[in-house]
């Protein structure tokens, strides 16, 4: 089907937003406007403002902002077709229609929505009779109310092979075999799937049962059964209690991600009612995306015992790739061998809150991981962890997010290894070192370094572009180990300067045939070439302020080449990740200047603070040579 711009602003045009939105928040008119206390955020003063002439809504104080069709998909967390379906229905206009074979799909869709709605009505009835008193006693001993039960939808399957068969025999079998109602084999005749089962319903987003999750009564395997895959039902796309969560992650702002259904009820019994769960697979990447659609930051919270912590950790996994500037994962840990209904039974909500407030983020979450994961007595193992940790931060696509992750950890593996940074003395410039009991000189300047002209001199006064540029080259001639770690984010480095750019190319290609390379070394290999006296300019060069640029003298020369090499590798990502943050910046600002909406400003305004936080972080690396 095709929406086209004209159609939507009909549909928008036909909908009162003020009465769409009256409908979950109380709203008072105010002049031509209607105010409210916003829904998105905690706020006792009404800053949400609603323009039905204009036809969307403004928070002025967590900025939130949209129309009608945004206020469905935000607040009542549904698909845009859905909401825009909704809306349709209300404002009595036809969604264009698709071709026939879609069209015949969504027909189909329908029926079978018919056959799961009318198994869930007659599960219910069958719970509420004399069958349905074992099931009754059992939620009674879990502590489920009658409000919950009737709030959740809770049903009873009989232990009969053709119970539900019967029951529903108005419909064709091929269709209940087709909604997972009933099983078919072969040539046998069909029979129902759920049997002697505690039935559960699986909802939607908008709140329509498009499967069923059983557990067993009794003894017997498997314990919990659920629907298989149908044209309603695809379970890695689908959580549990969406259609609740959603709405309740308003108020709250926070999601809770729990192992099963059992967990969300338990909570919801607690007055918790922001909790979802997945449904018998690890989460999804489509599962992660309905997630971060309600709050940017969900706190997972698995079983304490073995198999819980390695589901958080293969969802750690999932999301990495899919991390992006403001949206992660944070990490609840419960005590080994229970579950959420044990903690809210011991503790009440309160308790549970508490634990839930101690969350871990993903990055903590990630290295203590690692670091649990083995011994790290001996070099190669040390080394083995920060291979493990920079795995996961390149596994990040988001080259901001990425740089970052790479970051931190770095400044933990320098925390949990190294010495600590000495004080450093105000730079002096190069002089020769004096001669040691009538033995040769120590640390003695290669003779092709002579002390710095004014050539050299006159680095530091060709731009902080040239300047960065040819501090970076100095420090990788020193370093050149540098160029095979870095090698893929030198090559994104773009310098002005078409000579500096030619010696940093053939510095890569030397790196990268040469293992083991020296300063000594790599100038051996550049000397022939035509680079070779830019490249002993730089060398001698006494104006970039860097701790990698300098000369290492003295007794602590292992302690201040660690703080050198530490100190080169966030200069690297921070002249990688700069410029493009720069590109998006001037996106983002061209892209303000045409739409001069709120959201636009406020993208605007959190790139310029990371180039401002870039910036300072160059000048510190700067000013750090001189302490």
């Amino acid at each position: 089907m095709t929406l086209t711009p004209q159609w939507l602003d009909e549909l928008r045009s036909r909908i009162t937003l003020s009465t769409l939105i009256g409908r979950t928040v109380k709203v008072t008119r105010a002049g031509r406007e209607y105010k409210a206390c916003c829904p998105f955020h905690n706020e006792k003063t009404p800053s949400f403002t609603i323009n039905d002439e204009k036809g969307f809504y403004h928070c002025f104080g967590c900025s939130a902002h949209g129309d009608a069709i945004r206020w469905m998909t935000d607040q009542r967390g549904l698909s845009f077709m859905d909401a825009v379906k909704e809306l349709a229905a209300e404002a009595g206009m036809e969604v264009p229609a698709a071709d026939p074979r879609a069209a015949k799909k969504a027909e189909e869709q329908a029926s079978l929505r018919d056959v799961v709605q009318a198994a869930s009505d007659w599960f219910t009835q069958q719970l509420g009779s004399s069958n349905g008193a074992p099931a009754r006693d059992y939620l009674a001993k879990r502590g489920i109310s009658e409000a919950t039960r009737k709030a959740f939808g809770f049903g009873l399957a009989p232990d009969s092979r053709s119970a539900l068969k019967e029951a529903l025999k108005k419909f064709p079998t091929a269709m209940l075999v087709e909604s997972g109602m009933l099983i078919a084999v072969d040539d046998k005749e069909p029979y129902d799937r759920f049997r002697g089962r505690l039935m559960i319903p699986i909802r939607d987003a908008r709140g329509r049962v498009i499967a069923f999750g059983g557990r067993i009564l009794g003894d017997g395997e498997p314990k919990y059964l659920n629907s298989p895959d149908t044209p309603l039902f695809d379970k890695g796309r689908v959580l549990y209690n969406i259609d609740k969560a959603s709405p309740a992650s308003r108020q709250t702002n926070r999601i809770i991600v729990v192992e099963g259904y059992m967990d969300v009820i338990a909570l919801a019994e607690a007055g918790i009612a922001d909790a979802v769960a997945p449904l018998g697979t690890a989460l999804t990447e489509a599962q992660l995306g309905l997630i971060w659609r309600m709050v940017p930051v969900p706190v997972l919270c698995f079983d304490g015992d073995a198999a819980g912590q390695k589901a958080a950790m293969r969802a750690a996994m999932r999301a990495l790739p899919l991390l992006r500037p403001g949206f992660s994962l944070a990490f609840a840990t419960l005590p080994p061998g229970q579950d959420p209904d044990d903690i809210v039974r011991a503790r009440g909500a309160e308790g549970f809150t508490a634990l839930l407030d101690e969350a871990q983020p993903l990055v903590e979450r990630l290295w203590a991981h690692e670091v649990a994961a083995g011994s790290l007595a001996t070099p190669e193992e040390r080394a083995a962890l920060k291979t493990r940790l920079l795995a996961h931060a390149d596994a990040i696509e988001d080259a901001d997010v990425r740089h970052h992750y790479r970051e931190a950890f770095r400044e933990r593996l320098d925390t949990l290894f190294s010495r600590p940074r000495p004080d450093r003395t105000t730079r002096a410039p190069w002089a020769p070192q004096p001669q040691r009991g009538g033995g040769g000189r120590r640390f003695a300047p290669d003779p092709r370094l002579q002390p710095p002209a004014d050539e050299a001199r006159s680095i530091g006064q060709i731009g902080i572009g040239g300047h960065y540029a040819a501090a970076l080259i100095a420090g990788l001639l020193r370093y050149p180990a540098a160029m095979r770690r870095h090698e893929e984010a030198l090559t994104r480095i773009a310098i002005a300067d078409p000579g500096d750019a030619e010696l940093l190319r053939q510095m890569l290609d030397i790196a990268n045939a040469q293992e083991g390379l020296d300063c000594e070394g790599l100038l051996a290999i550049l000397e022939p070439m035509k680079v070779y006296n830019r490249a002993t300019t730089l060398l001698r060069a006494d104006g970039m302020h860097f701790s990698f640029n300098r000369r290492l003298e003295g007794e602590e020369v292992d302690t201040a080449r660690e703080t050198a090499l530490r100190d080169l590798d966030e200069y690297i990502g921070v002249l990688v990740t700069q410029p493009e943050i720069r590109a998006r910046l001037a996106e983002a600002t061209a892209e303000f200047q045409r739409t001069m909406n709120d959201e636009g400003f406020a993208r605007q305004q959190k790139l310029f603070a990371m180039d401002k936080e870039l910036t300072r972080r160059l000048a510190a690396l700067s000013d750090s040579s001189q302490r």
